[in-house]
């Protein structure tokens, strides 16, 4: 395909597609003439992908380049590219380890994925990660207000968390190309975070009716 309908397909402009293949997110199209080159699907497939990580992720440039990089790298599984590209969105900043409370917080959340069996080898969900520095943050800010925080306070959160992951891979595995899978938990994870937290709100309005309404 040409330029213009890789543009019409994808939905990004060509300004934007040119601005990719300059900076390399985008693999060069075959060259027909000196002045026009040829698109085909993998293209199209890996546009999604830019598109999924820089427009919908937020993921800057150069962070992209690098997860497309490795997402290339023949040694890693399936588990291992997914968690690249979501772990590459961005995060609130890491929690100060000198703050009061952090320690602490960093025992309960240890505890808590022990209890769970979620530590496990590189990539995971575990220390260093993004998603384990937010969660230690979050504990520190509860035990700071005295709010409860302690495992098994956490686990019935927790094992929802278990139950959602179940239907968010369940919705990547809907799509065929490991290329779409890996588009579509970057783009569920950063457009699903928002229904979750409005539909938690909800149930939560829900549930206080039934226990506290009167009449």
């Amino acid at each position: 395909m040409k330029l213009a309908e890789l543009s019409e397909r994808s939905g990004v402009s060509t300004a934007t597609i040119k601005y990719y293949l300059r900076e390399g997110l985008l693999p060069p199209g075959r060259r027909v003439t000196a002045t026009r080159s040829a698109y085909d699907e993998s293209h199209l497939q890996r546009l999604r992908l830019v598109r999924a990580l820089i427009q919908v992720g937020r993921v800057p440039v150069a962070t992209a380049r690098e997860v497309l990089a490795a997402l290339e790298d023949d040694s890693l599984d399936h588990h291992h590219r997914l968690g690249i590209a979501v772990g590459a969105l961005p995060s609130p900043p890491e929690p100060d380890p000198e703050a009061p409370a952090v320690d602490r917080a960093r025992h309960t959340v240890d505890a808590l994925l022990s209890r769970l069996n979620w530590l496990e080898g590189p990539h995971a969900w575990g220390p260093g990660s993004p998603a384990y520095g937010t969660l230690v943050d979050a504990v520190g800010a509860l035990a700071r207000l005295n709010y409860p925080c302690d495992v098994d306070d956490l686990l019935p959160y927790a094992r929802a968390a278990a139950e959602l992951a179940v239907t968010d891979l369940d919705l990547v595995e809907r799509y065929e190309s490991p290329d779409a899978q890996v588009e579509a938990a970057v783009a569920l994870t950063v457009l699903y975070e928002p229904v979750l937290l409005s539909l938690r709100r909800i149930a939560e309005a829900q549930e206080s009716r039934r226990r506290f309404a009167s009449g």
